[in-house]
């Protein structure tokens, strides 16, 4: 490693521009951080692949400013209709679950992934960073406080020196191979999946079709939202090679439904899947970092991959603009110890529903509350402190819920609004916490802290002051006496503090944001 790179830094250099790239892109540059995105293609993504995104990652898109496009490009999944000789049997493959004032988008949304990677480049667009297309990342060096990339491109090769280095670049990832991080699982090369976009003649765009056939085989038809087009899975035999034109294609699926006018046409994007279950061994190597596939790859099954790489970026996203404000560097190291526990849980559960797809098992095809990834959180993370404190119904660690209240006009106020964006939020319940709003100085760098009170009489010291008239609030959080909840700008429950609430707010924050430079004056932080 050498001294010191010759070259003039940005932040962050951005390598892979799918999902996961662009978001966390555009998390770091609203938070200041000066960012290039590459990408070796000449252009977006172009096929349906990743396909449902759950409710948890739709909260990340709304935080992240995109959530309108991806509403308007999907709609809600169709039931199944499991097609057996001349029958045709509904299935619903998940409830529909009602908005509820904890979960404003309780369902999986089905958009094709070309769309939401649109939705992504568009509003990192806004924020004035374009993706720097048929660039290609042909190596880096690590130096004590930056890292140098080489990079050929329409321009030829470049040097671009960063902070740090964030690979997105994908299962085969350039960036994780360099680094020298082991990429341990399995690749069943026997087991082969067809999958296609294209027009298909007569089937009605109300279900998501499928032929199950014995051995595991099956053709599937799911109508993308807004279009003639379905993606369509067909499941090989063991062993059996794919033929992907569309006279093949077309005989394979006669054979397979016995449907001789299920013809595909007008194919577009056409791929072959084989299983491969693989995790990184580590997320870090200095300060080069790995998210979304460059760091786990899942079967299709559960739709799990694409927002498991977007909460990688919303993870590591507000870590790294805290660090370059001058937080611990040891908050970087809590990225992969609390995303790779994540990324383990889902590919068991991928795993085993694409395994249960070969035995016709029901439950590979049920999606519930495990796939919606609402419930996953950082617990045994090393953010959570031994005595950290819990209320009834939450622990440290927990994704904060969403609720309704009153604000100081009477009007409703979603917690979620006052989430939004890069700050950290202190809610004060009661008001003996109200009150302990005034022990929380904060560092003038990096993310700023945005206080509110709820039900306290001392409205002074909040930036934002609701009330809880029926309780709503309460329940949902599970307080029953006054408490100081600091809240991540991820989303997570940071603290949870009944007693010495200042004091022990600030002890928890302290891992997390730069030091306080001078005594600040009381009652008074930047607000968010």
């Amino acid at each position: 490693m050498k001294t010191e790179p010759k070259t003039e830094l940005i932040d962050v250099l951005v390598v892979g521009a799918g999902p996961t790239g662009t978001a966390l892109a555009i998390d770091l540059t609203r938070r200041g951080s000066t960012v290039r995105i590459i990408d070796k293609a000449a252009h977006a993504f172009d096929g349906s692949r990743a396909k449902g995104v759950q409710p948890r990652s739709l909260e990340v898109l709304e935080d992240l400013g995109v959530l309108d496009d991806i509403l308007a490009g999907g709609a809600t999944y169709p039931p199944l209709g499991i097609h057996a000789g001349p029958l045709t049997i509904p299935w619903h493959m998940q409830s529909r679950n009602d908005v509820t004032s904890d979960v404003p988008h309780p369902n999986t949304w089905l958009i094709p992934q070309f769309r939401t990677d649109a939705a992504l480049r568009a509003g990192l667009q806004r924020m004035g960073v374009a993706v720097e297309s048929e660039c290609e990342l042909a190596g880096f060096e690590q130096y004590p406080d930056a890292v140098v990339a080489t990079v050929t491109g329409p321009d030829g090769v470049e040097e671009i020196g960063a902070r740090y280095l964030v690979g997105a670049d994908g299962g085969a990832s350039t960036v994780r191979k360099t680094a020298g991080i082991g990429f341990e699982g399995s690749t069943d090369e026997a087991d082969r999946m067809i999958i296609v976009d294209a027009a298909v003649d007569v089937l009605s765009r109300d279900r998501w079709h499928v032929w199950p056939r014995p051995g595991g085989r099956f053709v599937g038809a799911c109508p993308l939202p807004h279009s003639d087009r379905f993606q369509v899975m067909i499941r090989l035999n063991l062993g059996e090679e794919p033929a992907l034109d569309e006279e093949s294609l077309n005989a394979r699926i006669h054979s397979q439904t016995g449907d001789k006018g299920f013809r595909l046409s007008d194919i577009g994007w056409k791929s072959v899947f084989r299983p491969n279950i693989r995790l990184a061994d580590r997320y870090r190597s200095g300060r080069v970092f790995i998210a979304g596939d460059a760091a786990h790859v899942h079967p299709p099954a559960g739709a799990q991959g694409l927002n498991t790489g977007l909460q990688d970026a919303y993870n590591l996203g507000w870590k790294l603009g805290q660090v370059l404000a001058g937080a611990p560097d040891s908050l970087l190291d809590t990225y992969e110890a609390e995303r790779q526990p994540i990324a383990a849980g889902v590919l068991g559960l991928s795993t085993k529903k694409y395994e249960g797809l070969a035995k016709l098992d029901p439950s590979a095809i049920k999606r519930g509350n495990d796939e919606r990834q609402l419930s996953l959180h950082y617990r045994g993370g090393p953010l959570v402190t031994a005595d950290a404190e819990r209320t009834a119904t939450l622990h440290v660690g927990d994704r904060a819920p969403d609720a309704k209240l009153l604000d100081a006009t009477g009007g409703a106020q979603l917690l979620f609004d006052l989430f939004a964006g890069p700050h950290f939020t202190a809610i004060a319940y009661g008001p003996a916490a109200v009150e302990e709003l005034t022990a929380l100085s904060w560092p003038s760098a990096g993310a700023g802290l945005k206080k509110v009170a709820i039900n306290g009489a001392d409205q002074a010291n909040a930036h934002v002051v609701l009330a809880d008239i029926t309780d709503s609030f309460a329940r949902t959080y599970g307080l029953t006496e006054s408490t100081l909840l600091l809240i991540r700008p991820d989303g997570y429950i940071g603290s949870i503090a009944t007693t010495n609430m200042g004091r022990a707010t600030l002890a928890y924050a302290a891992a997390m944001t730069p030091a306080i430079e001078a005594p600040a004056v009381p009652g008074i932080a930047r607000k968010a």
